[in-house]
């Protein structure tokens, strides 16, 4: 179970001196809205999914991105996992940006934890976070071919974009078909249980200048 994520063998380490806190910060953004009603430990472990999708080593001194972060799932519980990792929490919500501020201010990780304030599509453009993060994770941020677009941009040559997915069943070559990721140089590499559902992509290949697209495009316009 990815719960045995957050049991290190050093149990005063960062991270388990860290979860009550974290609890407490995710149940206010439940109240908030900006979560949804699954039990607090639940969401807690899903988000370490993703750090087992990929493999903790990844996410060792990474640059990492957390697309539409809302509440702060997963971006705010793998910053705590992963005590070497830096993370970007990116929302387009003024409020929840506010929200994600206090929390990462209250966690006390403003060293390596730095909330963006801004759509994804406006944010791809960035010189200052395009093509700079080894890690993008997205947890129902939109439909596979918007989050390809949004994700891809961010990523250096052969970084990873971590996606939860439906429960197994669903057909990930037909929900993130080949032609359709190679629009953007992604590929699909895996699509691990553990024991919630992810799709892992690479970026193969540099992500074209042309995306993302102007805000609202993806969403209307998916690439597949």
């Amino acid at each position: 179970m990815t719960d045995a994520l957050w049991r290190p063998r050093d149990p005063d380490g960062p991270a388990e001196t860290l979860r009550p806190l974290l609890a407490s910060i995710l149940a206010d953004a439940q109240r908030l809205g900006f979560l949804g009603a699954a039990a607090i430990s639940e969401h807690v472990a899903h988000a370490s999914g993703f750090v087992a999708a990929l493999g903790r080593e990844e996410f060792g001194s990474a640059e990492v991105l957390d697309l539409g972060s809302g509440g702060g799932v997963p971006g705010l519980a793998v910053a705590v996992l992963c005590p070497t990792a830096r993370v970007r929490l990116l929302d387009g919500s003024v409020v929840r940006a506010e929200f994600l501020r206090s929390a990462v201010g209250r966690l006390c990780l403003s060293e390596r934890v730095e909330v963006v304030n801004a759509r994804a599509e406006d944010a791809g453009r960035d010189p200052d976070l395009r093509s700079r993060c080894d890690v993008v994770l997205a947890r129902g941020f939109a439909a596979p071919g918007v989050t390809a677009e949004c994700g891809a941009p961010f990523l250096v040559d052969g970084g990873h974009l971590v996606v939860s997915e439906p429960p197994p069943g669903a057909r990930r070559d037909e929900r993130w078909p080949a032609d359709g990721c190679a629009l953007v140089g992604l590929e699909l590499v895996d699509t691990p249980c553990v024991p919630w559902s992810y799709a892992v992509l690479r970026q193969s290949a540099p992500c074209p200048d042309r995306y993302p697209r102007r805000v609202g495009v993806p969403g209307k316009r998916p690439l597949f």
